[in-house]
């Protein structure tokens, strides 16, 4: 008897990763697709159907063979139906995703919030290997988390949990976020806050900097610069990471003064600064924390890369869809 596949599908702004995923979280085939945002979205599931029946019919597979297809989209969910409350980026506004896609592929379907599928992967088969109880921030182009206990994601009473990005870093003066608020945790540790705190360096520490020297050139700056010139001994990119690291320290450090987990994963392209990233954020997390709450932990780089999150929406399947047949 053939084995039963899993499909993981993350949704992204310009892109849709996909998998085909075995029972065991091993990918046996992946690709990905352009993100259709004509119309306020409202192709995407079409284009999702029809990327896996094309898929299928590649590697010569019947449909049979797949359980379902786990989801991860940006936004909150609604978990009683699928649907999306609000994606900007996509154009979704109470978009029945849950619904059509189930409709175009003839499957069951589960969704849930991009990063909360990130922090499953993470947790089945990723850095969080053979941990219940972590939380997961992914530093990106904003800030994105999950939190899990005892396996399972927190979603809180309306599908907006785990929104680590929007804890409030800067309780006065902070600077504008996409969510309507301001001093946002996402303004200060995200990839683009770490270039907005750094062109405002520029303008408030007088020194000399590798920063200074290209933004003058290019009138641009990027957070990988910020973390090459620290790594160099850039006194003024050392300041901006201190101040990245505090913030997002303090932040992660209340979480798990709360939760107690025992992983704390960092994923997102900011994470590939690695231990330039993890061993300032250590220190200070561990400055914040309760000490048997520090002493519990563990704070590491997220190991899946882009792949989290179509492991995540596999384990989804696997976890709601396959246990209750």
């Amino acid at each position: 008897m053939d084995e039963k596949w899993l499909v993981g599908v993350d949704i992204g702004g310009t892109t849709i990763k996909m998998a085909v995923v075995n029972l065991h979280g091993d990918i046996l085939y992946s690709w990905e697709i352009s993100t259709d945002i004509r119309d306020k979205g409202q192709y995407i599931p079409l284009t999702i159907a029809k990327s896996i029946d094309q898929k299928l019919e590649e590697i010569n597979q019947p449909k049979k063979r797949l359980i379902g297809i786990g989801i991860g989209a940006p936004g909150p969910v609604n978990m009683m139906d699928g649907s999306i409350e609000m994606a900007v980026n996509l154009g979704w506004d109470h978009f029945p995703l849950k619904e059509i896609l189930e409709r175009e592929t003839g499957l069951p379907v589960v969704v849930d919030n991009d990063a909360n599928i990130a922090a499953i992967g993470e947790m089945w088969t990723g850095a969080g290997k053979g941990a219940k109880h972590l939380i997961c921030v992914t530093l990106g182009t904003g800030v994105g988390g999950g939190i899990i206990i005892n396996g399972e994601i927190v979603h809180g009473i309306n599908g907006a949990g785990g929104e680590i990005g929007h804890i409030i870093a800067v309780p006065k003066n902070g600077s504008p976020c996409n969510c309507g608020k301001s001093g946002c945790l996402e303004t200060i540790a995200s990839a683009t806050g770490i270039v907005r705190l750094a062109i405002a360096t520029l303008s408030s520490m007088n020194c000399n900097s590798k920063l200074r020297e290209y933004f003058e050139e290019h009138q641009t700056l990027t957070s990988k610069l910020v973390f090459d010139a620290a790594s160099e001994g850039d006194e003024l990119a050392k300041n901006v990471l201190q101040q990245v690291t505090e913030h997002l320290g303090l932040a992660l450090a209340n979480l798990a003064n709360g939760l107690n987990p025992e992983k704390i994963v960092i994923g997102g392209g900011v994470s590939k600064a690695g231990d330039a990233l993890l061993i300032p954020l250590k220190d200070e997390f561990t400055l914040y924390a309760f000490p048997r709450v520090a002493q519990g932990v563990g704070l590491v780089i997220a190991a899946l890369g882009n792949n989290a999150g179509v492991i995540g929406g596999s384990w989804l399947v696997k976890e709601r869809l396959l246990k209750k047949a």
